[in-house]
C-alpha cells in the first residue's frame, strides 16, 4: 500500500473485532454496524494470520472452518490491508514501550497509525483503548477508557 493508496476516514479493525464479524457474540452487532457505516475497511495483515487460526481453533468441523476462511478471503478484498513490515515493526516497539501493550497490540496500533486521520479503531482488547485513544483514534469498544 503506498500513501497514494490509503483511505482517509479509515476504520481499522483489530482482531478481536474481526472475529465477532464472523463467530455468534452478544458484540456481533457493534462491529457490523460500525463496518456498514464505514466509507474504508482496514486491517493489518497480522489480522489476518490471527484471524484464520482463530477460525480454525473456533470451528466444530472441517466443512465449517472451510466456510469460515472463505468468508475472510471474500471480504479480504475490500479491506486496506496493512502491511507488517520494518516500519510497522518499529513503530509497534515505540507504541508498545510508551503504552505498555503486548506486541500483537502494538503492533495492530503501529498499522492503525499509519492510516491518514481520521481513524476509528475497532477493538475489544481493553488494554489497547488507552493507548488508541492517545493516539488520536476513535475508539469503538463496548469498553471504556
Amino acid at each position: 500500500m503506498t500513501d497514494l493508496d490509503r483511505p482517509s476516514g479509515s476504520l481499522m479493525l483489530d482482531t478481536s473485532a474481526l472475529l465477532r464479524r464472523y463467530l455468534a457474540d452478544s458484540q456481533r452487532p457493534l462491529v457490523l454496524d460500525a463496518m456498514a457505516g464505514a466509507t474504508a475497511w482496514a486491517a493489518s495483515s497480522l489480522a489476518r494470520t490471527e484471524l484464520q487460526l482463530a477460525l480454525h481453533l473456533a470451528a466444530p468441523s472441517a466443512s465449517a472452518q472451510a466456510k469460515l476462511w472463505a468468508l475472510v478471503r471474500d471480504d479480504w478484498e475490500a479491506f486496506w490491508e496493512v502491511p507488517v513490515d520494518g516500519r510497522c515493526l518499529a513503530r509497534a516497539g515505540e507504541i508498545g514501550a510508551r503504552y505498555g501493550v503486548g506486541v500483537t497490540d502494538a503492533i495492530h496500533l503501529a498499522a492503525a497509525d499509519r492510516l491518514p486521520s481520521p481513524v476509528s479503531f475497532v477493538t475489544f482488547e481493553r488494554q489497547q483503548i488507552p493507548a488508541a485513544a492517545d493516539l488520536g483514534f476513535k475508539v469503538i469498544s463496548p469498553f471504556t477508557i
